[in-house]
C-alpha cells in the first residue's frame, strides 16, 4: 500500500506542476506583452519596408542607367544611318551636277554642298535630342 500512496501523491504532485504552467497571466502582465509584441511587429514591418525601398530604388536605378545607354545607343545608330543616307545623297548630287558645266555646275554643286551641311544638322540635332 505504501507503494500506492507514492504513486498517488506523485501523481497529484505532477498534476499539480502541470497545472501551473497554463496559470492565467494578470490583465497588466498580458497587456505589457501585447504592447512589446505590437512594437516588435511594427518595428519589424517598418525595417521590411525600408528594405524593400531601397532594393526597389537600387533596381530602379540600374533599369535607368540601361534606358539611358539602349536610348544613347539608339539615336548614335539613328545619327550614322543618317549621315549615311546623306553621305550617300550629296555624292549623288554632286555626280548629277558634273553633267552640267560652267557657272551652272558651280551652282549645282553650291546647292548640294548646302543640302549636305544642312542634313549633317539636322542629323546632328536629332541625335542630341534623342539623348536627353
Amino acid at each position: 500500500m505504501n507503494k500506492s500512496k507514492l504513486l498517488a501523491l506523485l501523481g497529484v504532485a505532477t498534476l499539480m506542476a502541470a497545472s501551473g504552467c497554463n496559470n492565467a497571466k494578470s490583465p497588466d502582465a498580458v497587456a505589457n506583452d501585447v504592447a512589446k509584441a505590437e512594437q516588435k511587429s511594427a518595428t519589424s514591418v517598418a525595417d521590411a519596408q525600408n528594405d524593400a525601398a531601397k532594393r526597389d530604388a537600387s533596381a530602379a536605378e540600374k533599369v535607368d542607367d540601361k534606358s539611358k545607354d539602349l536610348n544613347n545607343v539608339q539615336a548614335r545608330g539613328a545619327y550614322d544611318v543618317a549621315m549615311a543616307k546623306a553621305d550617300g545623297d550629296h555624292k549623288i548630287a554632286v555626280e548629277k551636277c558634273n553633267s552640267l558645266s560652267g557657272d551652272t555646275q558651280s551652282k549645282c554643286k553650291d546647292v548640294a554642298d548646302a543640302d549636305y551641311s544642312a542634313a549633317k544638322a539636322n542629323a546632328k540635332a536629332a541625335e542630341i535630342a534623342s539623348k536627353q
